[in-house]
């Protein structure tokens, strides 16, 4: 799981940036990635199957040096082939959509794990009305593709509430660090049950997340990872007073920690 933040990683890469850098050269190369993002919510679950997908900018009001960056990896008609496959297996409806593109929410952190942009890129959507235990199942439908060399990644923001974000680094309020603390403590007890319930359980999960798009990811990440323990986690610092940067690796036992 990684956290993207603001679109402005991209262009001020900061602790989690350089952190996500140093995972891409642990990692390898993957055969392929498939992405799911917080930003793109559909009916149904759909998948881009385009052999070429535009890289989109869909927000507004930040720098033009933004709008003009481009992650031009390739798309796998053949993977997002394989993924309809294991999804209609389990009963769940998919739609191949050759026409969308890459949101900030993939290719934001995409620029520092894999700068080369080489590496087939495939994305899932989130389907509208999912929960957490849906995310968990989702990704568990998924498993099998970390033995064919794929990597999933589940994008998002481990906080965010856009009512606490300002521009620039701004004192942030106590929830933030509670929040991811709890996270974190979930995960160092490799304790699925409690992450999939954080909603629930976890201090001020309302207002860590008064909607839900940007945890889901994480979970289906987590759901994705045959064996996910243990898991590694990646310090990225507090952005813009609200956005709480960490990131997790799951099925971590051949990476050590960061120094």
């Amino acid at each position: 799981f990684v956290s993207h933040g603001a679109p402005t990683l991209a262009l001020d890469p900061g602790r989690a940036g350089e952190n996500l850098r140093r995972l891409g050269l642990r990692l390898g190369r993957p055969e392929a990635i498939l992405i799911v993002s917080p930003h793109w919510i559909t009916s149904g679950v759909e998948i881009t199957s385009g052999a070429h997908p535009e890289t989109l900018h869909d927000f507004g009001g930040f720098p033009r040096a933004l709008y003009d960056l481009r992650y031009p990896a390739p798309g796998s008609p053949a993977l997002a082939e394989r993924v309809c496959r294991l999804l209609l297996e389990k009963g769940v409806t998919v739609r191949a959509n050759t026409a969308r593109g890459f949101d900030h929410g993939v290719w934001t952190p995409l620029m520092h794990l894999f700068p080369s942009a080489d590496i087939p890129v495939v994305q899932l959507s989130l389907p509208a009305g999912i929960d957490d235990r849906g995310a968990l199942t989702l990704g568990r439908f998924l498993s099998s593709l970390s033995n064919e060399g794929v990597l999933v990644i589940g994008s998002g923001s481990l906080t965010h509430n856009l009512r606490d974000v300002q521009m620039g680094e701004i004192r942030s309020p106590a929830y933030v660090r509670e929040f991811s603390e709890w996270v974190r403590a979930a995960v160092e007890a490799c304790d699925t049950e409690r992450l999939a319930n954080a909603m629930t359980l976890a201090p001020h999960a309302d207002r860590a997340h008064p909607t839900t798009e940007h945890f889901l990811p994480l979970l289906t990440a987590l759901g994705a990872a045959a064996n996910p323990w243990p898991a590694l986690a990646l310090d990225g610092g507090i952005l813009h007073g609200g956005l709480c940067m960490d990131s997790y690796v799951f099925a971590a036992s051949h990476l050590s920690p960061f120094r």
